[in-house]
């Protein structure tokens, strides 16, 4: 993040209270227009924080955590994890978690409805490797 006149001559916001958007959106669901009055913020300023965040750390981790396997990764895991515990070709350990999104928009409740919980519902799975 950089800090840069505006249009009027000013200073713009900091990279503080950039971050600070991006954090928010992260943690609370908020949208972008959420900030005007809080951090005297624009939506489109958010919304940019929000995107340029995402950038950096896809551009960060992409090649270490993000990427996808090579065969020599799947052979590597397999071997390792049939080493220990003796169940050949499993290739991670995988975890499901039930999110309830309750800032889930109206038009989108029907897809995202389990019907057995209050509000909607986004199922987030992830699968990891030993050396993680």
């Amino acid at each position: 993040f950089t800090s840069r006149l505006d249009c009027t001559g000013r200073m713009s916001i900091s990279a503080l209270m950039k971050c600070t958007a991006v954090i928010r959106q992260f943690t609370y669901g908020s949208t972008a227009d959420a900030f005007d009055e809080y951090l005297q913020m624009s939506e489109h300023t958010a919304r940019d924080a929000l995107f340029f965040f995402n950038m950096c750390i896809i551009e960060l981790y992409m090649p270490k955590y993000l990427r996808k396997p090579t065969s020599e990764d799947v052979v590597n895991i397999q071997q390792k994890h049939n080493n220990v515990h003796g169940f050949p070709r499993m290739r991670g350990s995988i975890d499901c978690m039930h999110w309830e999104w309750k800032n889930c928009p109206v038009a989108w409740h029907g897809q995202y409805d389990r019907g057995d919980k209050k509000y909607p519902i986004i199922m987030l799975e992830a699968v990891a490797s030993q050396d993680l």
